[in-house]
């Protein structure tokens, strides 16, 4: 058990340089990383937003960011896969009944982990959800449909389905990982995140009790942080690959680098032209993590006092910090190769991967329609919508 934030933060930091020597050879092999998400799970670090009022930690929204930027900076891709597990663990704080509440949070304390089955593929839009909960007589449901991109879910004990019922309205089942009917394909090849093993779910005539169903379109009937919780984790991602590319570009040049015949240096960390592109590089880097810090402090604010005010101000500062911490993490990702040389392009030493990581996690969602709310909430003060993905 984790009992405070300070604690989680130690934890973290430690479990990131743990992880971070392997991280590359499990990339290049795509082997997914099972005993270190175990070792994460042991250490009770997937427990700490568990509410106080049910023996969890309760850490704040910037304890959780600088977690995720710390894991990140070591394994992107091992990072990516609790993100969701916090996302339906605060549905759960949300819209979940005390009964739910009480059972779930207790299921989290004891170290299962959730998954995720949310998005499909070949469908109109990202909210054009067809996965559907069909209630019976007897009060229960049964769901069908094909979920994609299912990160989380080939380790989750717990995989929340986002499905609509009869009425059309969003709810989210939480199904157990052994359901009949449930089937968690392990067939993600993208180029970047690829020990994420965000598959496919294929739910045929699953069973779900009452009791597991959580009536998440409730959530967007007021103010909430739901989307800027979530956004904000992704952010924390990106800021870790942020960091991640420069440290290891900084380590790259100071002992494998050559120094350009022109620049009259004995070695390359000496060239006044890269220590140049570091500081801007750097500069970059902590503009990054500063614009996460604000947005997590903006959504620990609204939280503390949510309005619909409040509200906008975290979904605004998060979609400012989500804009620019993925441009950074692109720029600074595809850098690496500029200040390292020629032999950082050698394929065996898999310095693209930090590149290829961040350019799949920033394709989540379009950093042009972030700004687009950004400039109508400064130029016309129109409150971002509630969605869930702000």
């Amino acid at each position: 058990m984790i009992r405070d934030d300070a604690e989680a933060l130690r934890t973290a930091a430690a479990l990131a340089e743990e992880f971070r020597p392997g991280a590359s050879g499990r990339d290049a092999r795509r082997e997914l990383p099972r005993a270190e998400l175990d070792r994460l799970t042991a250490t009770g670090l997937l427990a700490v937003t568990v509410p106080a009022a049910h023996g969890g930690a309760d850490v704040s929204a910037a304890t959780l960011a600088e977690v995720f930027r710390l894991l990140a900076s070591a394994d992107a891709s091992l990072a990516q896969i609790p993100q969701s597990h916090f996302a339906y663990v605060n549905v759960l704080r949300q819209q979940g009944s005390p009964e739910q509440q009480a059972f779930f949070f207790a299921e989290v304390l004891a170290g299962r982990r959730f998954g995720n089955a949310q998005s499909e593929a070949g469908t109109k839009h990202l909210q054009d959800i067809r996965t559907r909960l069909v209630r019976g007589e007897d009060g229960s449901y049964l769901l069908t449909g094909v979920k994609n991109y299912s990160t989380g879910a080939l380790f989750a004990d717990w995989i929340p389905v986002l499905a609509r019922a009869d009425d059309d309205l969003l709810h989210v089942a939480y199904v157990p990982a052994d359901a009949p009917g449930l089937t968690v394909t392990d067939d993600w090849d993208g180029m970047g995140q690829r020990t994420t093993a965000s598959g496919t779910v294929e739910l045929a005539d699953v069973a779900v009790p009452a009791a597991h169903v959580v009536p998440h379109h409730l959530t967007f009937t007021g103010p909430q942080l739901h989307g800027a919780l979530a956004q904000l984790l992704h952010t924390a991602i990106d800021a870790g690959i942020a960091a991640g590319a420069l440290a290891e570009a900084a380590e790259f040049v100071r002992t494998r680098s050559r120094p350009w015949f022109e620049s009259g240096y004995d070695t390359a960390a000496e060239d006044p032209l890269l220590i140049q592109r570091f500081g801007e590089l750097d500069l970059r880097r902590r503009a990054a993590d500063a614009l996460l810090a604000t947005a997590a402090r903006a959504v620990d604010a609204a939280r503390a006092d949510l309005d619909d005010d409040s509200a906008a101000e975290a979904s605004i500062a998060v979609a400012a910090a989500k804009a620019y911490a993925g441009s950074a993490a692109l720029e600074i990702a595809d850098a690496l190769f500029e200040v390292s040389g020629t032999r950082a392009a050698l394929d065996s030493l898999n310095l693209h991967r930090h590149w290829r990581d961040a350019r799949t996690h920033t394709l989540h969602d379009p950093a042009r329609w972030k700004i687009q709310h950004l400039g109508r909430y400064a130029l016309n003060g129109t409150r971002p919508p509630r969605h869930g993905l702000l």
